[in-house]
């Protein structure tokens, strides 16, 4: 059944303005799955994962979009089009700056990063026994898609099977072509049932 792509876009402009990025980003993403040349869908893709990953900036260039394509649309699609690209070479620089303030808020959530834990876990450590000791108390903090998947990986190896499942599902939602994503799914499938 074809979606109808004015509607979607509309809630998904809709979610993004009262904050809920992430069902701003599951309605572009639905656009852009049954409609691959949709500009508008793509940019809001973009848009709505740097809001969801806390890179600033992200709200003010949807709200400059939005005055763009009331003059006229086309333009305003392919000006945000070459402005996302060229902030593309320039997204390292930016998780830099931001890099600081998110180790003030992991510590103030009791939290601790990814590469730090994993860190622990190098350094000789298990990763089952130090998870098990930090997973009630404090917060795993992943910031990058390759930490995600090893994080995923090292649940499934240590049989923190539930866990797994349930991240997967979740990211499974947002990005249903993922194939890193579809082979941990099997991975983790392998000599049990999981449902659908």
């Amino acid at each position: 059944m074809a979606i109808s792509k004015f509607k979607i876009l509309s809630q998904a402009k809709e979610s993004f303005t009262k904050s809920d990025y992430k069902n701003a980003l599951e309605k572009f993403a639905s656009v852009l799955q049954n409609f691959p040349n949709s500009r508008e869908a793509y940019n809001g893709v973009i848009l709505a994962e740097m809001a969801l990953s806390g890179e600033g900036g992200a709200e003010a260039l949807f709200d400059y979009y939005e005055v763009l394509k009331e003059e006229d649309k086309e333009q305003a699609d392919a000006i945000m089009s070459e402005i996302l690209k060229t902030m593309d070479g320039s997204l390292e620089k930016l998780r830099e700056v931001f890099s600081e303030p998110l180790r003030d808020r992991v510590e103030l959530e009791d939290g601790i990063l990814y590469q730090d834990f994993k860190k622990l876990v190098d350094d000789g450590g298990n990763f089952k026994e130090i998870f098990e000791n930090i997973m009630f108390s404090t917060r795993v903090i992943i910031t990058q898609k390759e930490d995600f998947v090893d994080f995923l990986d090292k649940l499934i190896e240590n049989n923190f099977t539930e866990m797994a499942l349930t991240y997967l599902e979740n990211a499974l939602s947002v990005y249903p072509s993922d194939m890193v994503l579809r082979k941990l799914l099997k991975k983790l499938a392998k000599g049990k049932i999981v449902e659908n």
